[in-house]
């Protein structure tokens, strides 16, 4: 096996005082949101579904929903024993510990509320969201990365990469695969497709999101180390896979439902 490069320990804050400060983490979640916004907003400009000060109102509903929905779905999906144990570490936040379903979960729900107190349709402001959502999830990789935390299986291929905290063997860095694929690449195709009119049906960037994302993240989770409290689940899958499965079968229902009428501007 090759010995892989070995990667120095990055200091998880970006600035720190006395032990608190801005963390990587942090700073993605913030450059994300402030990223999507500054799009939007042009697009809100442009006269989309969607005024400027409703896209200020949907920044905030989407933030509290990727902060309660991702911690939670990470209490419930990954450490149920643990913050039933010890209730108080929920509130932790700053420890780390958010899962990207939850997240999605909390967003959908901050989505319908903005949605019914507007009187519009979800997918109208689904696809708005959808359209920057691969921003943070590019950021959040890098982020991962440079926490040393998420990382791949071993692996003896010559772009392998130790890991500080780890057992000193060569990984794949399932990291960047994640930026590259879910970020750059879906980002990517989001972008040509919707200047081509492809995806300029309602509802058809939001499908496309879930079905891309969803296998990305399920064909990655196969060099990415399952957590060590779940490990593969019946031997076959982990819960990360587990719980992509009704986000692609969610994603082809809205796809093949959706009426055909314009929702997107061009």
């Amino acid at each position: 096996m090759t010995t892989g490069t070995i990667l120095p320990e990055f200091d998880p804050f970006l600035i720190s005082f006395g032990g608190f400060g801005i963390r990587w983490y942090a700073l993605a979640y913030i450059v994300g949101l402030m990223g999507g916004y500054w799009i939007l907003r042009r697009e809100a400009q442009r006269a989309g579904p969607i005024d400027v000060a409703g896209i200020e109102s949907l920044l905030n509903h989407v933030l509290l929903g990727v902060i309660l929905g991702g911690r939670m779905g990470f209490v419930l999906f990954y450490q149920p024993g643990y913050y039933l144990a010890n209730p108080l570490e929920i509130l932790k936040i700053w420890q780390g510990g958010m899962a990207f379903h939850g997240g999605l979960a909390g967003v959908i729900l901050a989505m319908w509320l903005f949605s019914a107190r507007r009187g519009m349709s979800i997918f109208t402001v689904s696809d708005r969201v959808a359209m920057v959502v691969p921003i943070g999830l590019f950021l959040g990789r890098l982020s991962n990365f440079i926490n040393a935390e998420l990382y791949g299986r071993v692996t003896d291929l010559p772009w392998g990469m130790v890991f500080s905290g780890s057992d000193g063997l060569p990984r794949h860095p399932s990291q960047l695969y994640e930026a590259g694929l879910e970020g750059l690449v879906l980002g990517g195709l989001m972008l040509f497709g919707y200047r081509r009119g492809w995806l300029a049906i309602t509802g058809r960037l939001s499908s496309v999101l879930l079905i891309g994302y969803s296998s990305a993240r399920f064909l990655i989770e196969y060099v990415r180390e399952p957590d060590p409290h779940l490990g593969t689940l019946l031997g076959l899958v982990t819960m990360g896979q587990l719980l992509c499965l009704p986000m692609i079968a969610g994603g082809v229902y809205i796809l093949m439902r959706r009426r055909q009428t314009p929702g997107l501007p061009g």
